[in-house]
This record gives C-alpha cells, structure tokens and sequence, in this order.
C-alpha cells in the first residue's frame, strides 16, 4: 500500500516488503513522508499518481518527471529544489511563477523536514534503485560550482569577476525594462509610504543618496557598479553634478549611454564598461557605490574602500549602499541557490565588519541606515512586474531563467522581511590632515 491520498497519521516504514512478497518500490508519497514529520501545510503529487497532504490545500506541489525526484534526493535544501522547479521537473500550483513568495512562506513557516532514521533511508534508497542518486545533469541557467570556476581565474580576480557579473546581469535589457520598471534601477527603493509607486520609491532613494553627498550643480561625482546609469542620471538630470558611472556589465553600459544620450544629457553624464578598479585615478567631489560591494569579496573590503578614499578629495563624501548580513558571525558565502543561479561568487558581511572597514580605510564614518523593509517592498514590487509581463519576459529570456527570476525575488523578499538580510547606507568622508572634513553639525539632507 502507498502513500496516495491515505491519512497523514502514522505509516508503516517504506519499502518494508510484505511477507512473501517482493519489495514494492516505494512512491512519491512514500518518500515525502520519510523526510517531512507532521501534518503537510500543501499538496505533494508525483508522477506516480501518488499524492500525499491536504486535498483541498491552497498550494500544490507536483513533482513531474523522476528526473524531478533525482534533483530532489541528490541535492537536498534549496538547490535541488531549484533545479527541479527551473527545469520544469516541479511545479507549484496555486501561486504565479513571478511571485512564489506565499508557496515560500508555507514551506518555510509550516512544514518540517526531517532527516531519516538510516535503517528507513536505506531502504528507501534500495527500493528506488541507487542510480536516484547519480545527480541528473543541471540546467543551463545554473553556474559552475565554486570549485570549477577556477578556469575563469581566482575568486574575485578581474576575469572572474566579470564573468560572474556577466552570468547575472548580461541576460536581457528588454526583460530587465520590464522587471525593473522604467527607472532601471536594481537596487533598494526608498519607500516614504508603502502606497508609493516603485518609480517613486527609486527616486526618493536617488534623492537620499544625492542629499547625503550633499551634492551641487557643478560637483563631480563617480559611481563604481553603476548599474543601468540611475544615479549617473539622477544626477546630473536633478542636480546638475558632472557624473561618471563605471560598470563591468557591457549590456549595462551600452543600455546607459543610450539613456544619457536620449536624455540629452552627454554634458554632465557618462557610463564606462570598466571594472571599479580601472576608474579614472583622480579625485571627486563625491563617491556613490550602489548594490557594488556584494561582488567584491569580504576579503578586499580594505583594498575597495582603500581606493574609493583615494578617488575622493578631502573634505568630499562617500556613500555605501549595500546587502548585509543580519549577525556578524554568519558566513560570508551565500547559500548554494544564490551562488549557483544569481550571483556567483557572492559575499555578504555585518553591518558593523561594513562600518569597521569603512573607517579602518581611513574615512570618517558620520551616519549608517538599515534599509531592510525598503527591500522587501522593493522586491514585492519587482516581482509583481514580473507577474504583468510574464509572458514577454519569457519570450525574452525562456520559462527556466524567467522562473529563477521569480523564485529568487519571492525569495528575496522573504528573507528581509524576517530580517535574515539587511540593507545598510554607510555615509563617510575624506578628512584633511588636521581633521575638517566640511561636515556639518548636524546632517544638511533629511532622513
């Protein structure tokens, strides 16, 4: 007897083979129950015909293929889970694949995984056959592991580094535009009211950079990972600031210069494919890095913060916006999904190793802000773009990469509201050997 749509009570052990009989090989069903304790909050079906959990549940997941299965039992967690779900081998009903986030939130609220007893997990094994676990092939969207990325250079070495922002960046302008909305902007919004409209929450948070830097029509203003050239843009469009924006994403430059032409705005504005390191060796006004220190390795944190001091002047401003770990302690490393499917080669830090390098490269840190809810609203906003374009972004890019998009946000979004992640500005300055710095007593832009 299997598993399909019987009470969720208490079970016989799978694969015990009856008497006189041979072994039956164990279901779908059979397999989710071995792993999982307690009442499931959704529905698992496999292809079997099997099912197992509530039949009238809100969310269903359905593991189509045995390759499905196989992505499942050889990559435990969330990496087989994705590669089952990017490659279509499961799939979630009762949510968009733009926005996951309510599936994301029940499986991780409500349902409990367990690891078997060995006893239990080796008969389960036997019974599915032990080629289950010989890992299927990944899908095309998924990234080298760690170990193999070396052919590409050292972690974080120039070659590695714009391989790994190629793989997340160079995939689509036209799907990005429709994601991101019209301000191009792939980074935290700042929210005065959580009725704003995403284009207004990425201006309020181009106008906070702008006032924290305290910037003035004719400053000089450089801005390292540049993205699609906002607040190169914003910049010179509002204030009037000569500003130059680098990026190693070439799709990023080419899209930016296009915009800063089309603005009218070649004067003040200007975009380089480069990488931060190869920026112009001269001062500036103002600094702005923007969703940048992400990629750099918590091990440069000296040598980045040590050169984006030597390209500001005395006296001038220097503002970090950035991903943080929420604790001190956690790793650095993101976790096999992120790393696999997003942002190769990734690192986070806490918010006080951020400060402490910041002001250990020799700048003066004056104000830090956590940005965190700002993230969440921000990524619930990207993902319902996704949901309104769903088709045309899969024209663009294909349902498996389109489905990582969403499973990623979804995800996202989850982890800062329960302050998992954080968000963090860091505002510094370049003092003069005798300590001015121009700041002022209290800050000149509001929080």
């Amino acid at each position: 007897m299997s598993l399909t749509d019987r009470d969720q009570g208490a079970a016989s052990v799978p694969g015990t083979p009856p008497a006189g009989g041979r072994r039956p090989v164990p279901t779908v069903a059979d397999v989710v129950r071995t792993v999982t304790s307690g009442d499931l909050p959704v529905r698992i079906t496999g292809y079997d015909g099997s099912a197992v959990g509530p039949a009238d549940a809100g969310i269903t997941l359905s593991i189509r293929t045995e390759r499905g299965l196989s992505y499942l039992l050889t990559a435990p967690g969330d990496l087989g889970m994705a590669r089952a779900y990017v490659s279509g081998d499961l799939a979630l009903e009762g949510v968009h694949p733009g926005d996951p986030y309510e599936a994301l939130r029940v499986l991780k609220d409500e349902m409990t995984l367990r690891l078997p007893p060995l006893a239990d997990a080796l008969s389960l094994v036997r019974g599915l056959g032990w080629e289950r676990l010989r890992p299927p092939p990944a899908p095309p969207q998924e990234a080298q592991p760690r170990w193999k990325r070396v052919v590409n250079g050292m972690r974080h070495s120039r070659t590695r580094d714009s391989s790994a922002i190629s793989h997340h960046y160079d995939v689509s302008n036209a799907f990005y535009e429709k994601v991101l909305g019209p301000s191009m902007t792939y980074t935290c919004a700042v929210f005065r009211s959580p009725e704003d409209t995403l284009e207004q929450a990425q201006a309020s948070k181009y106008d906070l950079v702008a006032g924290k830097l305290a910037l003035k029509p004719g400053m000089r203003l450089l801005d390292v990972g540049c993205g699609w050239g906002g607040m190169v843009r914003h910049a010179a469009r509002e204030y009037g600031v000569k500003a130059l924006g680098v990026t190693l994403s070439k799709a990023q430059a080419e899209w930016a210069q296009a915009a800063i032409e089309r603005e009218g705005l070649t004067e003040l504005a200007e975009v380089r494919h480069l990488d931060y390191r190869d920026a112009p060796r001269e001062q500036f006004d103002a600094v702005s890095s923007i969703g940048l220190t992400e990629h750099i390795g918590v091990r440069n944190y000296p040598a980045y913060f040590g050169f984006l001091r030597d390209r500001l002047r005395p006296g001038g401003r220097l503002l970090n916006h950035c991903i943080t770990r929420a604790n001190n302690r956690a790793p650095h490393r993101s976790g096999a999904f992120i790393d696999r499917y997003v942002f190769p080669d990734g690192e986070l830090a806490g918010p006080g190793r951020l400060i402490s390098e910041v002001h250990d490269a020799g700048l003066e840190v004056h104000h830090e802000e956590n940005l965190r809810q700002h993230y969440a609203l921000t990524l619930a906003g990207w993902c319902r773009n996704l949901v309104d374009n769903w088709d045309f972004c899969v024209s663009e890019v294909g349902t498996g990469t389109a489905r990582v998009w969403g499973l990623y946000m979804a995800g996202s979004r989850l982890a800062f509201e329960r302050n998992e992640i954080q968000l963090h500005q860091v505002l510094a300055t370049r003092n003069e050997p005798d300590g001015v710095n121009g700041y002022p007593l209290r800050p000149d832009w509001l929080p």
